[in-house]
């Protein structure tokens, strides 16, 4: 019985909440004062006038009508976790008691650290206001966004009739639309991108909590940053499962890369000149006793989650150069040897006396070892350690390769001041170059750029024998992809390379014999 009292009482406050809050509230202004007039005179006109706000307040409303009205958080800027979860659980109860959905959204917004890096705190916090700024602008007035740390902000979206998946994506896009304006600071221009997870309260169970909520969009928008950038992600159940499979992961990764699982495997790269391999870039891969083969971009992730990625560097570094000195033992002719370097390896004060050292403990020279180096970050790291260290491996004698080029918008003086030996192009390029003549021309623009500046070409992703044939043609001077090899382990690149020169052998016998 009192349950259902409590129900009545509840619904009752609803009802009346809707009624009575908002503009709409106006239009029963006149009619209460006459009413109050005709009953009682001038005295209960005053009592009229007195005890609205308290009606009001009864009601559980303000007079915006929203869940943050006298809220003491809702005129805050920067919240932790557990104040956001609360501010949540205010809108979830709120949208429960109204009959109605409600959101939260939660946006990771990427190129701040750089802006930190190169101009200094106070520049990155003035963009960090800006966002916050033209995020609230783009609310409605009963919404709320705050700030969760220095790269990612809050979104409380009140409850209304329309807040479906459509609704949804919807305002996420206009909301990332309105971060990534470009904004202009110190008179420079700066560029924002976003990533963006979310999730609705009709999504979630009956009895979750406004913690539960927030946790959902959380894990929405990591799917988002995996799969970015400028991503969106909405929370589904699914995503639950795979969220405790990386879980899982993480407390595995660290103890598989002690065991030795953790290994790299090797991919060839190979001279269009001569057909002779020219390289192999070494590769990580985890092999799982019970999963097989798990994918890079998963344990990678859990990696850099746990702050793994200069031990990662390390051992893949230990086991690379011991390949090299293998190979060079069975008198297999491999020049050099590719090992990929993340922002955060490159961040270590002593990664050049680290390489420096295992080179002299292996007995090799500095150019059989390449470090291979995102475009991204020489385009966000033109200062600081990670500059200094680049230049240094180069002084060093390391051969330096820009990967992923053309998608960082490197600057033609970085590729200089680095001392930038060869230019990886990126997939995108390749995709159907054979095919393709807006790729082809787009291409032979770059490998054109690349031959006057001195630098040499390798294209990664080649995967058939007309896009291997017509880089040829255009003049790259490296290819590599699945077309050529796959990655392998370190004892299979004898047995490959093997069959590579017979098949190089038989060719030019071929071509001598035709001529």
């Amino acid at each position: 019985m009192k349950s259902a009292i409590a129900a009545r009482i509840t619904q009752a406050r609803s009802i009346l909440r809707r009624g009575v809050r908002g503009p709409q509230a106006l239009a029963f202004l006149p009619a209460i004062a006459l009413a109050a007039f005709w009953l009682g005179g001038e005295p209960m006109l005053v009592l009229a006038a007195l005890g609205l706000p308290l009606l009001y307040m009864l009601a559980g409303g303000d007079i915006s009508g929203g869940p943050g009205a006298q809220d003491p958080m809702g005129d805050m800027n920067v919240v932790g976790l557990a104040v956001a979860g609360r501010m949540v659980n205010q809108f979830l109860v709120h949208a429960r008691g109204s009959n109605l959905p409600t959101a939260c959204m939660v946006i990771e917004v990427d190129g701040l650290d750089p802006v930190k890096q190169n101009a200094g705190e106070p520049a990155a916090e003035s963009l960090r206001d800006l966002t916050l700024t033209r995020l609230r602008n783009m609310l409605r007035g009963d919404d709320r966004a705050v700030r969760l740390g220095d790269n990612r902000f809050l979104v409380l979206l009140a409850p209304a009739l329309r807040l479906d998946l459509e609704a949804l994506l919807q305002l996420a896009a206009r909301l990332q639309s309105g971060v990534e304006e470009p904004a202009s600071l110190s008179n420079s221009v700066r560029y924002l991108s976003a990533c963006i997870g979310f999730c609705s309260s009709a999504r979630m169970a009956e009895d979750a909590t406004g913690e539960q909520m927030l946790d959902a969009a959380q894990i929405a928008l990591g799917e988002a940053v995996v799969n970015g950038p400028s991503a969106v992600r909405a929370w589904s159940e699914n995503m639950r499962a795979a969220h405790s499979a990386q879980k899982s992961l993480l407390a595995e990764v660290e103890k598989a890369l002690m065991n030795g699982q953790i290994q790299p495997w090797f991919q060839p790269q190979i001279c269009t000149s001569t057909g002779q391999i020219s390289g192999v870039e070494a590769l990580a891969r985890w092999i799982h006793p019970e999963r097989g083969i798990v994918p890079p971009i998963q344990f990678l992730r859990c990696l850099e989650e746990s702050g793994q990625m200069t031990r990662l560097s390390e051992v893949i570094l230990q086991h690379s150069l011991t390949a090299l000195r293998s190979w060079d033992q069975a008198g297999l002719d491999i020049p050099r040897v590719s090992v990929n370097f993340s922002d955060t390896e490159l961040r270590d004060p002593k990664l050049v006396d680290r390489i420096q050292w295992e080179l002299d403990r292996f007995g090799l020279v500095p150019h059989r070892l390449g470090i291979e180096v995102l475009e991204t970050v020489i385009a966000g790291s033109p200062e600081g350690i990670v500059a200094r260290n680049i230049v240094a491996l180069g002084k060093l004698g390391c051969h330096i390769d820009l990967d992923d080029f053309g998608t960082g918008h490197a600057s033609i003086n970085a590729l200089r001041r680095f001392t930038v030996h060869r230019l990886k192009i990126d997939r995108s390029f390749v995709t159907r170059v054979d095919r393709d003549e807006d790729q082809r021309r787009m291409l032979a623009a770059v490998l054109s750029m690349a031959d006057r500046l001195g630098l040499e070409t390798l294209a990664e992703g080649v995967e058939s024998v007309g896009e291997h044939a017509l880089l040829s043609q255009l003049g790259c001077d490296h290819v590599q992809g699945f077309g050529i090899a796959r990655p392998m382990p370190v004892d299979q690149i004898v047995e490959w390379s093997g069959r590579h020169a017979d098949k190089i052998s038989g060719a030019q016998q071929l071509g001598r014999s035709t001529g």
